[in-house]
């Protein structure tokens, strides 16, 4: 056997699994299990409806161009919902274009990745996952800077700088954080981690140097992504864009 296939021993190994991860939760007091449950039935659902419709979508520009935008989407709405509530939570959809939209246009537009659904929509996917990621642990933290450390923001307005700059000097470094996740996956590669990217290639039957080149591609543009997603989100909350939640 070459690959996971679809069977009851690994029905119920999946189950065993999700069944597991909230059973840790929900003994460690760690406040997810219930999280936990939901978002595996959510990825089942999910994954196998979206199964059927790339299947379909691939071979139709339009319905490739509206995955993608639906992808887009979804990942905005879920960073902004990390961040913060209510209108502000619209927000978010900017560092998440700003982040993947030039990225993928580098790709496509030097043939780097082709034109084609079956390659564009899993290469738009993983930019826009990865800007979801760095755009929510961007805005958490910066959010999270500037409230419980606002007596030092006023401080330096005291001292003549501007709301924006003092606001900056305090959310940008702990907001920054939120690239270390890729730095430790691209540094790491190869050594401790095989992802999704290099290990689908090989079971595609792709050789091990292709795997390896398409590999290396994804996680060097997810570091351009990511970190342009990063600082656009940090500019945004300096400058109130996102406000707390209440």
């Amino acid at each position: 056997m070459s690959t996971i296939v679809p069977s009851p021993v690994t029905a119920a190994v999946v189950v065993l699994l999700a069944l597991l991860g909230a059973t840790v939760a929900l003994l460690g007091h760690l406040g997810h299990a219930r999280g936990i449950v939901v978002a595996c039935l959510r990825a089942a659902v999910q994954l196998g409806a979206v199964a059927l419709i790339i299947v379909w979508a691939v071979q139709r520009s339009l319905a490739v161009a509206a995955f993608v935008l639906i992808m887009y989407g979804v990942a905005s709405l879920t960073a902004g919902r990390r961040i913060t509530s209510g209108r502000a939570v619209r927000w978010a959809a900017v560092p998440v274009a700003a982040g993947t939209l030039p990225v993928l246009v580098l790709l496509v537009g030097t043939g780097t990745v082709p034109l084609k659904g079956i390659t564009l929509i899993p290469v738009a996917g993983i930019l826009l996952g990865g800007c979801l990621t760095a755009t929510a642990l961007a805005g958490r933290r910066a959010v999270e800077e500037l409230v419980q450390r606002r007596g030092e923001v006023e401080a330096a307005l005291s001292l003549g700088m501007s709301e924006r700059d003092a606001a900056l000097e305090i959310c940008r470094p702990a907001a920054a954080q939120a690239l270390v996740p890729a730095l430790d996956q691209t540094s790491t590669v190869g050594l401790v981690t095989l992802p999704g990217a290099f290990v689908g290639m090989l079971l595609g039957g792709a050789s091990p140097i292709q795997a390896g080149v398409v590999q290396f591609v994804v996680l060097v543009a997810l570091l351009a992504a990511e970190a342009t997603a990063v600082l656009v989100t940090v500019e945004l909350a300096a400058q109130g864009r996102f406000p707390a939640r209440r």
